[in-house]
């Protein structure tokens, strides 16, 4: 199996098994950010991924969503927000800096300011929001630059995008969801199951071992002590009820501001091995 992987410090829990020698991964990873591995995915570079939820949405035809994992937050995230002097209900007509990186963030931002806030604003793709944001410009940000924003920014200008949703809707949110292209889970059902055996497999290890996944996260991006642990304790991993809500919400969301044109499954594949 050709997979990705994010290239993140959000991923170890469930990949540092794999870069640890403890668990063998059945195939190839690939590490890349959230939009590239979409592509790649759709595109036939990959048979299985991590990709963004809103682009599984939006192409939920071509894949086949996998059960039990997931990129969450219950609450708060950390590492999708938005920079802002002031309020989100405040952006009516900005212009807003946003990253190339995340579909579901970008698309999770437009929901929030036309939905709960009643606000329309112009999102600007960048190559550099951190940048537009230390200019005093609104800019969304996700991953490390994200935990980044959250050191060098005033508490009051970093809107945890994830915070913003649960006070809205009481639900988690899920940024990302794996899945494997249609025809690659039709053919090839063995090596699928296969490959999420071992998916799960390391992220049992990482939920066992959560010295070693900060050892690793502090070797690609440091950051204080104990920062991971209580980052790591924001997120969810699990595709649970909890979750499948959550995203439920969040595609209903997507088609009431026209982001996506149909309904799109949360319920996830049965994987049968036939032997």
């Amino acid at each position: 199996m050709r997979s990705g992987r994010i290239v993140y410090t959000n991923d170890l829990p469930i990949y540092a098994a794999f870069d640890a020698g403890a668990v063998v991964f059945p195939g190839d990873l690939t590490a890349d950010v959230p939009s590239r591995l979409n592509a790649m995915l759709l595109e036939g570079r990959l048979d299985l991924s991590p990709i963004s939820a809103f682009f599984f949405a939006k192409h939920a035809q071509r894949f086949a969503l996998l059960p039990d994992l997931c990129i969450g937050s219950r609450r708060d995230v950390w590492s999708v927000v938005c920079l802002s002097r002031v309020s989100l209900a405040e952006l009516d007509g900005a212009e807003i800096a946003v990253t190339r990186d995340s579909a579901s963030g970008r698309n999770l931002l437009r929901v929030l300011l036309e939905r709960r806030y009643g606000v329309s604003a112009t999102l600007r793709e960048s190559a550099n929001p951190f940048a537009a944001a230390l200019r005093g410009e609104p800019a969304l940000l996700i991953g490390d630059r994200a935990i980044d924003a959250q050191q060098t920014f005033a508490p009051e200008h970093v809107h945890d995008l994830g915070r913003e949703w649960h006070a809205w809707t009481g639900l988690d949110m899920v940024y990302a969801v794996w899945a494997a292209r249609r025809a690659v889970f039709d053919s090839q059902p063995a090596e699928v199951a296969r490959a999420h055996e071992a998916l799960l497999a390391a992220r049992r290890w990482g939920a066992e071992h959560p010295e070693a996944v900060i050892a690793a996260a502090q070797r690609i991006a440091p950051r204080a002590a104990g920062f991971y642990a209580a980052y790591y304790a924001t997120l969810n991993f699990s595709f649970d009820a909890q979750a499948r809500a959550g995203l439920a919400r969040y595609f209903a969301e997507l088609r009431a501001i026209g982001a996506i044109d149909g309904a799109a499954p949360v319920e996830p594949e049965v994987l049968v091995v036939h032997p």
